[in-house]
């Protein structure tokens, strides 16, 4: 009973506790967006399937993400990926074109806005996305990057955001590279 009692006391100390850095940050959160900065971070998140084995095909699922974390809004944002030139990958994901037909039927759609036939940049703007306000994340989700390697490869993707308010780019928190060799297994020449 006396250890029960001890458990419960050490629980409620825990809970004072927690709702005490959860007001604190509360507040300081709330002092960050009364300072009417601006302020928008962008990073990749993704995942990797390699085999290191000629003939098999690798790939990269990933999603960029634009978080406001400031207290202004961003307007008219438009992000650019970019593929390192030479890299062996085949970037693709889920966008329209200028003429699509499709455009009202996709939620979370994003338009490239640059030339279909440049396989190094993706410029892409969300569709009826115009603002992102302060605490809003806008996600490009979910696009593939595939290889097949034959030998020694690399390569990378950058993120870079855009808007009204970052005319210059901001650069993603991360990038992805990747790179690898591929082994020829013993007996097999």
């Amino acid at each position: 009973m006396k250890r029960t009692d001890e458990i419960r006391q050490k629980i409620v100390k825990w809970q004072e506790m927690n709702t005490s850095y959860l007001n604190e940050i509360k507040s300081l959160v709330t002092e960050r967006k009364a300072l009417n900065e601006f302020h928008v971070i962008s990073y990749f998140s993704y995942s990797l399937n390699i085999f290191h084995k000629p003939g098999i095909e690798n790939y990269c699922l990933g999603s960029f993400h634009i978080q406001n974390v400031g207290g202004r809004p961003l307007t008219n944002p438009y992000i650019c990926i970019k593929v390192s030139q030479d890299s062996p990958f085949d970037f693709s994901g889920k966008y329209l074109y200028k003429d699509s037909k499709q455009k009202m039927r996709l939620t979370n759609a994003w338009e490239r806005i640059n030339d279909p036939m440049d396989k190094q940049e993706y410029w892409l703007k969300p569709v009826g996305k115009s603002v992102l306000n302060p605490s809003e994340t806008l996600t490009f989700s979910n696009f593939q990057m595939k290889w097949l390697p034959k030998s020694t490869y690399a390569g990378s993707i950058m993120g870079f955001t855009y808007g009204d308010e970052a005319k210059d780019g901001i650069s993603s928190f991360n990038q992805i590279n990747v790179n690898g060799t591929i082994v020829e297994e013993e007996g097999n020449e």
